[in-house]
């Protein structure tokens, strides 16, 4: 178990102040001006050595994407420089994903410090956040502080006193679940259509209005500041080799104490239920399945997860994925099958359209998946419905069709009996209902 010493969110259920003062007290913005003194390269090689990877779900090492940045100022056409921009994903669409909220709410402070050093880092001119449309009170707290940042000199010119220029812009979102998708979110930054874009080029060389650009979670931008000045061990001792530091896990669904809590990396599923939730709801052996890593990643049974550490590999290697820590824990009450086809509705929901597979093949699935929860349908149509999502599953520009498709496989691999289950019920009630 994480001791209280080492949490880096250390108001995360807001029952200290959230405003300024309040975060200076907790050692936010303790002379920002010395970390940046650091220097840009001294600052990426620490997030390197640090191990810490993107905490939105494809888990990329941090330090090394800020690395790849340009060291000098492109040029466009004209001769004249292009500026760099850091874009900050606060959308949090991913259904059970619910940690970014806690900070933008109770320790908005933590992510602003993280964007201008982060910024610095990575020769950025300025921060966008970008927070999802349904966050009301989170946007207005980030608002907030990020007002009370420039009125204390912390951002604008001469940011904290550091000799840089640094700027911070927050940017509503309309509600898309696509905009969570780095290109997407910048189009919709630029004010277009919220649809990923073909890479290369990636952001990193032209991002947002052409100008190299690094998206990161609200998570991985706001542990930067807490890790340079605790340094790169300290942080690196906690986790396995190649999934260190510590993690905010969000655990929803059927525990005792559905719960946000700052964690280990590696630790034991068992472990962070019991200690953290109290346990499943009517017993360990009451448990079904959990979806480890928000919508989008396979669920795992029972018997596979028990004492799987909850890291990037640990979960790779049940075939599932950490993904957000979203973890949605399911006992045995729920209609799995009813469970996943209302995934699959909202992958086809939220689809954007732009790719064939995706735009027909999320409808496609929900239907079948609906014709599946009731048992009208062969067991030659499980195989057909998996290979469609073969078909879907890597064919599409961003993830999105990998997100559809994955929840089903996961269903399929883990819980075929059941599929089977239901259309044998189904036939032999009409059956019935033909002799009669």
């Amino acid at each position: 178990m994480l001791a209280d010493k080492d949490r880096i969110f250390t108001n995360l259920y807001g029952f200290q102040d959230w405003h300024l003062a309040g975060a200076q007290a907790r050692g936010d913005w303790d002379d920002t001006k010395a970390l940046i003194a650091r220097g840009q390269e001294a600052i990426i090689d620490e997030l390197k050595e640090s191990g810490l990877r993107g905490r939105g779900g494809a888990g990329f090492p941090t330090g090394l994407k800020w690395s790849f940045m340009p060291k000098e100022s492109p040029k466009d056409a004209q001769g004249n420089s292009r500026p760099s921009f850091l874009v900050i994903n606060a959308d949090e669409s991913e259904p059970g994903s619910c940690k970014d909220r806690e900070i933008l709410r109770h320790d908005p402070h933590k992510l602003i410090e993280g964007a201008l050093v982060a910024g610095f880092a990575m020769r950025a001119r300025a921060a966008y956040i970008y927070i999802r449309g349904e966050y009301i009170r989170e946007a207005e707290n980030l608002f907030a502080a990020v007002a009370e940042a420039y009125d204390a000199g912390l951002l604008g010119k001469n940011a904290a006193g550091s000799g840089f220029d640094f700027d911070v812009f927050v940017h509503r979102g309309a509600g898309a679940y696509i905009c969570g998708e780095e290109t997407a979110m910048i189009e919709s930054l630029e004010g277009k259509k919220g649809q990923p874009r073909l890479k290369p080029p990636f952001p990193a060389g032209a991002g947002l209005y052409g100008c190299p650009t690094t998206v990161n979670n609200v998570e991985s931008i706001a542990v930067v500041p807490t890790i340079l000045r605790r340094g790169a061990v300290w942080f690196s001792s906690f986790g396995r080799e190649g999934n260190k530091g510590t993690k905010l896990f969000q655990i929803s669904g059927h525990v005792e104490k559905p719960c946000v809590v700052e964690e280990a990396m590696s630790i034991p599923f068992r472990e962070l239920i019991e200690t953290h939730c109290g346990g499943i709801r009517g017993g360990w052996d009451n448990l079904l399945a959990v979806i480890p890593g928000g919508s989008s990643v396979p669920l795992v049974p029972a018997a596979e997860i028990m004492d799987c550490p909850m890291d990037f590999d640990g979960l790779k290697a049940l075939g599932s994925g950490l993904g957000t820590a979203a973890v949605i824990v399911m006992d045995k009450s729920t209609d799995i099958v009813r469970a996943i086809s209302r995934l699959s509705y909202f992958y086809k929901h939220e689809s954007c359209g732009q790719c064939t597979p995706c735009r027909e093949g999320t409808g496609w699935m929900w239907r079948m998946m609906e014709r599946l929860r009731v048992g009208d349908a062969t067991v030659a149509e499980i195989d057909m419905l998996y290979g469609v999502t073969k078909q879907v599953e890597g064919h599409t520009i961003c993830a999105l069709g990998d997100a559809a498709a994955w929840p089903i496989q996961g269903l399929i691999k883990h819980f075929r009996p059941e599929l089977e289950r239901r259309i044998a019920e189904r036939e032999a009630g009409d059956v019935r209902e033909a002799a009669e």
